[in-house]
């Protein structure tokens, strides 16, 4: 038996760049650990469908845009750090507004899974905000 490999991290290039102090991902021997991602765009403050008032509050979003925005910000940091969609083990799903968004999340969720043998364990919950004016935020763990 090997001994355990040490703690890595790794910052994606092609994901949005994290809002604070960590990476985009830290992996532990065969695990990988995803901090929460969101939707925003790489080199920018855009958050896709999202309009902002002058004074930087949300007048309108896109949902949808929104979902397949963070899925493939979280691909791009599954891939980017040798693993894939179908090894997620774990997804929390952060919504800020379960009543509006939560049937049109799992309506996308179940395409995006639809072909993937083995899914993912999943939880979703309610959060008042998130740290950018963003509606939805991934936190992921997957096998490497």
């Amino acid at each position: 038996m090997s001994p355990p490999s040490e703690p890595t991290t790794l910052d994606s290039q092609r994901a949005p760049e994290p809002v604070g102090l960590y990476p985009h991902a830290r992996r532990v021997g065969n695990l990988l650990f995803l901090s929460g991602i969101g939707p925003r765009k790489r080199g920018s403050k855009e958050i896709p469908g999202v309009t902002l008032n002058p004074d930087g509050t949300v007048q309108a979003y896109d949902f949808e845009a929104q979902v397949h925005s963070v899925m493939a910000n979280v691909r791009a940091v599954l891939e980017d750090a040798g693993s894939r969609w179908e090894n997620l083990v774990d997804v929390t799903v952060f919504l800020t507004d379960m009543k509006r968004d939560f049937a049109t999340y799992n309506r996308l969720y179940a395409e995006y899974f639809k072909d993937v043998p083995n899914r993912p364990c999943r939880t979703t919950v309610e959060v008042n905000a998130l740290p950018t004016p963003i509606a939805i935020e991934l936190k992921c763990i997957a096998t490497v």
